[in-house]
């Protein structure tokens, strides 16, 4: 892996080291436990950079397990370091509808999908329930809550104020599930799992690639039976 960065040497991290030293007392979120330590010159590269000491780790996949929220996903779903799901998807629609309301459009590295799809109407994604992208199968189990993070330009780091408050009015738990809790959220994209028990691209190797359809198998009702 190469990390590059202004005024940086590109730094080179290593995805296949054999030995690795262990860090303890790593925490995200409910998550604490031993992680592997990319190395001195990781740590000092990424310290210079951000003007505070930081350390590379690695999720320690050889004795730590990390489930995603079983009121939401069926079986033991399992992520590493990522933030509570393994899959963000989102549609373009739904950017090109949300930016017809700013006076300043953004780009979608600002909710940061990993799963980017088009074609659709905007917003169609908050109703799927089950999908399959090419021969795999995933279900799409809660709409994604934002943060504050989409207010920050990943170009320039600085922090405004939208897309936040125009969301506010127009995707907030208030606005589209008025009976439910958490009226004060708003929402874009939905979080996601692999469906392994139904997909037939089981193994190692295999991936998503650009332009493979979507299909969409199941969809909840209304949003008032999505989960959020």
């Amino acid at each position: 892996m190469v990390v590059k960065a202004p005024g940086m040497e590109p730094l080179k991290v290593c995805l296949n080291k054999q030995q690795y030293e262990v860090v303890d007392d790593i925490g995200l979120w409910e998550w604490t436990g031993p992680a592997w330590d990319e190395g001195a010159e990781a740590s000092q590269w990424f310290s210079d950079y951000l003007g505070s000491p930081c350390r590379l780790v690695r999720f320690n996949t050889g004795s730590e397990v990390r489930n995603v929220d079983p009121r939401y996903v069926e079986g033991q779903q399992r992520i590493f370091f990522s933030d509570g799901y393994p899959f963000l998807l989102a549609s373009q629609e739904s950017l090109d509808a949300l930016n017809k309301l700013l006076e300043e459009p953004i780009p979608m590295n600002r909710f940061r999908p990993n799963i980017l799809v088009e074609g659709c109407e905007p917003y169609a994604e908050d109703l799927w329930r089950d999908i399959k992208i090419s021969r795999f199968s995933f279900q799409c189990v809660k709409l994604c809550a934002r943060c504050k993070i989409p207010q920050v330009n990943q170009e320039t780091a600085i922090y405004g104020t939208e897309p936040t408050e125009t969301l506010m009015k127009v995707r907030s738990g208030h606005v589209l599930r008025p009976n439910q809790n958490n009226k004060n959220k708003i929402y874009f994209g939905q979080k996601t799992v692999w469906n392994w028990k139904d997909s037939s691209g089981k193994g190692d190797g295999n991936m998503l690639k650009l332009g493979d359809p979507v299909y969409i198998i199941k969809k909840y009702p209304s949003l008032a039976e999505a989960a959020a």
